[in-house]
């Protein structure tokens, strides 16, 4: 057993103890594969070599020459791709992440956890000379007897997810892009074509697998721990690592979706066709959209992509007739399925290239539709020609059959009130390949955002509200909960986690 714990652990587990959690630490250790040793210090090289020699799990390092490139170009961003880690380790079980946990903390050695690594901005889940905690072998997927329940695991992507439900004619409230991971998306929030019905996909979990800072392994729910429930829907990567997530399942069959590609003069029309859309689609909680302003680089242009999902078989539903009834340049909209839909929606966003994500919050009016659009080719005008440029602002509704789901098993705490919709929320994504363009891509973004934040205020159509999923490392996400669900968060992660250890050692992503 290791008998030389840093000074931080122990008062640790002093905390756990006071608060009912109590283990003693010694026991803990061992129960987790760790023995006494001499790592105490050394910091990540320590950790990372104590890994590879006492855990059966696999631990791949700078050494492993052709695993550890490999494992660097599984990130979707070139900038979480450039960062190197000490080295990656991949947990077999709930019990091997904590035991990844309990030695980062002894050695001090700061780690960052990877599920789909899909997020934009260098750190979020992947660190410089640290450990990375890659998630890709809990991959379970299991529907309960009476398919009610599916379990997945956080290493799955929603490729997987859907592979093996739609053969069962089932769903769950995930991801549209098909190489997302399961754990970011849920833990932040997780918009789906299935969200006027059931809400997000954080408001289907009906528990969770946690590993804790003391390396407690938590069944969550509503009923075993009501506050950290609460906090996990939509709280991000500050409560621990979660390893499996319980989600509700539904009867799904076919699906009629897809998008359609409309030239320059269309605009206003979309525009007209989207603010229509977020008012008088409540009801049909089966219709979802989104429309997305791109310029063209090739052929120098803006276009409008508006894609559009009905859950239910139904050949061109009457609800989007606004939408289709503009001419279109290109569409893809028929029948199919979950898996060919999520397909089609990841072809858009491939790997390797630079990338940023920006958000922001409005109450929806057709004026603040117009001068959103306008400051964003405004903005854009002097970064057209970046190589590898490719710029969008996307609209998705927030109706209100969307945020009446957000009071769903004791609510979530993301702020938004049932009253407050429908919504905007905006996405501004930019591509582009070269670091040199770095500054002048980003500032576009950033006065975008900034320019029509405070456009909004001037017309009394601010929202605080900053989606998780979509934010740039630059913003400030838990402000957008409101100030009493952020010091609620507080609490609660300093109540589970003493020594916080998941807002020091694990600095990447949002932090509290």
């Amino acid at each position: 057993m290791l008998l030389h714990l840093l000074p931080a652990i122990t008062l640790a587990s002093a905390a756990f103890e006071a608060s009912n959690f109590g283990f003693e630490w010694q026991q803990r250790l061992s129960s987790l594969g760790l023995e006494e040793n001499n790592v105490t210090s050394g910091g990540c090289e320590a950790a990372c070599a104590y890994l590879s020699d006492h855990l059966p799990i696999p631990d791949i390092q700078p050494d492993s020459e052709t695993a550890y490139w490999k494992e660097k170009s599984f990130f979707w961003s070139a900038q979480q791709a450039a960062i190197s880690p000490k080295c990656f380790v991949q947990p077999l079980s709930a019990e091997d992440v904590a035991a990844v946990v309990v030695l980062a903390q002894q050695t001090q050695c700061k780690f960052a956890v990877k599920s789909g690594g899909h997020a934009a901005f260098a750190g979020a889940s992947n660190i410089q000379d640290g450990i990375t905690i890659d998630l890709q072998y809990l991959d379970e997927i299991t529907v309960s007897e009476d398919q009610t329940v599916t379990r997945l695991g956080p290493g799955n992507r929603w490729t997987d997810v859907y592979s093996h439900l739609v053969p069962l004619g089932l769903s769950v409230v995930g991801g549209r892009d098909s190489e997302i991971g399961v754990g970011g998306l849920t833990l932040g929030g997780g918009i789906s074509w299935y969200s006027s019905r059931y809400g997000w996909a954080l408001d289907g979990v009906r528990s969770y697998e946690l590993v804790t800072a003391s390396g407690q392994v938590l069944e969550v729910n509503l009923e075993s721990y009501p506050d950290l429930y609460w906090a996990l829907r939509g709280g991000g990567n500050n409560f621990g690592i979660v390893t499996r997530f319980d989600l509700e399942t539904f009867p799904q069959g076919g699906m009629w979706g897809g998008s359609m590609i409309t030239g320059p003069d269309t605009l206003d029309q979309v525009l007209d066709a989207f603010h229509d859309f977020a008012y008088t689609s409540t009801g049909d909680v089966d219709a979802f959209s989104f429309s997305a302003f791109c310029w063209f680089q090739e052929h120098k242009m803006f276009i409008a992509s508006s894609t559009l999902v009905y859950a239910r078989p139904v050949e061109s539903p009457a609800i989007f007739e606004n939408y289709t009834k503009i001419e279109s340049m290109h569409s893809t909209l028929k029948m199919r399925d979950m898996v060919d839909m999520s397909a089609e929606i990841s072809s858009s966003s491939p790997n390797g290239l630079r990338e940023s994500y920006w958000t922001a919050t409005f109450r929806i009016s057709r004026e603040m539709l117009q001068v959103i659009v306008d400051i964003w080719k405004e903005e854009i005008e002097p970064i057209k020609e970046v190589e590898g440029l490719i710029p969008a602002l996307v609209y998705q509704p927030m109706t209100s059959d969307v945020t009446s789901r957000f009071a769903k098993n004791g609510g979530n705490c993301l702020g938004i009130k049932e009253s407050e919709g429908p919504l905007l929320n905006i996405n501004y994504s930019v591509m582009w390949k070269n670091e040199e363009d770095d500054e002048a891509v980003l500032h576009a973004a950033r006065q975008t955002i900034k320019r029509s934040v405070e456009k909004s205020k001037e017309l009394g159509l601010d929202h605080r509200y900053i989606y998780q999923n979509y934010a740039w490392h630059e913003q400030d996400v838990f402000a957008g909960y409101g100030e009493e669900n952020r010091e609620r968060l507080r609490e609660i992660s300093k109540k589970y986690d003493p020594e916080q250890v998941f807002q020091k050692l694990q600095p990447g992503y949002f932090k509290l």
